[in-house]
């Protein structure tokens, strides 16, 4: 079969482009058509995919070629455009309507760039700079420059001053609240995969977004903290460290996630216990709870989320927990069951532990010993359970004594003695 896209007049454009350009491999390839319609990429075998926009799938590759398209404003909210994909959209007027200058560059079959805005520019400078004064009728926007610039970062790109400005103008329009659930947490997600995901929160918190996005998370700003075991300052900028923690253990965006909201109980801490914290980490669990409800997050990060916000001060104590407790944690983390849990866990509760001060890496002995327990505790010898005529609570019993008994024997096989 012979390629069908030879027959098109078609531009390789956004992210292939730019990342090329930046010398990263081209993962995204999408494709622009000009001057065709729908039933000529479908007599052609292209297959045309969702209702409110032309875009298409190449029969061989699979790659998105979508029709050159001008866009219109007629409502609000980030779907209230009027699209038109008409044989006369040229190629210049499809690149007007995307969103940064670096992402409104196309490149033809030879190899030729059409760059009418000024994209490579941008790129040898290092700036996320909007295509038009349009950006500014796309909510969406302010959540896609967020995460460009968690990609970003440590590639040295900044926001261009008149850009972030459009950004808080569209923070202050109310049009934020236009937005998905699912959209917002698709874009935080994409986010968290980043390079540098804590640099998408200290973005939405520069153009007053982050307190319409998430309002948890910008209720810490300013919530104080004791500087013996904080250092770093308020509890924002704790939940910042400790994402940026998490970034250098691990790429498991469970775990990055669970580093994001693992405080958000310090900020009902009544002020007069301020600088102190007592019982924030059950008051977080709520918290939680409510955010995944709103976002429609999966349970595999609530769940993760929940037990690192509800465990981490006991998990940073493992070493001095009496056998008894440390059952209990393994419990509550259903590790008998889900014995995958571990390693996130004790990720997200040592990225806490790394969190704060000068952010240093450091050597988190608790995350191994957790693992030790749990070993030693379920290696336990049940061969004497399987045909037992008891009941089930009496067999549950039985094991649990064992775990614990294992626990014991292997605390006080490593346990190091005290002086006299």
């Amino acid at each position: 079969m012979s390629d069908p896209s030879s027959n098109l007049k078609c531009y390789l454009v956004g992210g292939a482009v730019r990342d090329s350009l930046l010398g990263l491999p081209e993962t995204d390839r999408d494709w622009v058509v000009i001057g065709h319609d729908a039933s000529e990429m479908k007599r052609l075998g292209f297959r045309q995919v969702g209702k409110d926009f032309p875009v298409f799938l190449h029969p061989l590759s699979g790659e998105e070629y979508a029709l050159a398209r001008r866009e219109r404003k007629i409502a609000s909210g980030y779907t209230g455009f009027s699209t038109e994909s008409d044989r006369d959209v040229t190629l210049e007027e499809d690149l007007s309507r995307r969103d940064l200058t670096i992402n409104a560059i196309a490149r033809d079959h030879e190899g030729a760039l059409i760059d009418p805005h000024h994209g490579q520019k941008d790129i040898k400078q290092r700036i996320l700079r909007h295509v038009s004064a349009a950006f500014t009728e796309d909510p969406l926007r302010v959540l896609r420059v967020a995460r460009f610039a968690a990609r970003y970062h440590s590639l040295n790109f900044k926001i261009a001053p008149e850009t972030l400005c459009l950004m808080k103008e569209i923070s202050a329009s109310g049009e934020l609240a236009s937005l998905s659930p699912e959209r917002v947490w698709q874009e935080t997600l994409n986010a968290l995969s980043e390079t540098t995901p804590a640099e998408f929160f200290r973005v939405l918190a520069a153009c007053d977004a982050l307190k319409h996005i998430f309002p948890e998370i910008a209720a810490l700003q300013g919530i104080p903290q004791r500087s013996d075991f904080h250092p770093e300052g308020d509890a924002y900028v704790h939940t910042l460290m400790v994402i940026e923690a998490a970034t250098s253990l691990t790429s498991d965006t469970r775990v990055r996630f669970s580093a994001l909201v693992h405080d958000l109980g310090k900020a009902l801490t009544p002020k007069n216990e301020w600088p102190q914290h007592i019982r924030h980490e059950q008051r977080g669990l709520s918290i939680i709870n409510r955010l995944c409800d709103r976002l429609r997050i999966a349970s595999e990060y609530r769940d993760i989320a929940l037990l690192v916000a509800g465990q981490h001060l006991v998990m940073h104590r493992l070493t001095e927990l009496r056998p008894e407790t440390v059952l209990k944690l393994l419990n509550k983390l259903d590790a008998f069951r889900r014995s995958d849990r571990l390693s996130l866990f004790a990720m997200g509760c040592h990225a806490d532990a790394q969190g704060r001060g000068d952010g240093s890496m450091i050597s988190y002995p608790s995350g191994d010993l957790l693992k030790e327990y749990f070993r030693v505790a379920n290696d336990i010898d049940l061969t004497e359970l399987r045909d037992a005529e008891i009941s089930g609570a009496e067999k549950k019993t039985i094991v649990a004594q064992k775990r614990l008994e294992a626990i014991t024997k292997y605390r006080d096989a490593t346990q190091t003695p005290k002086p006299a």
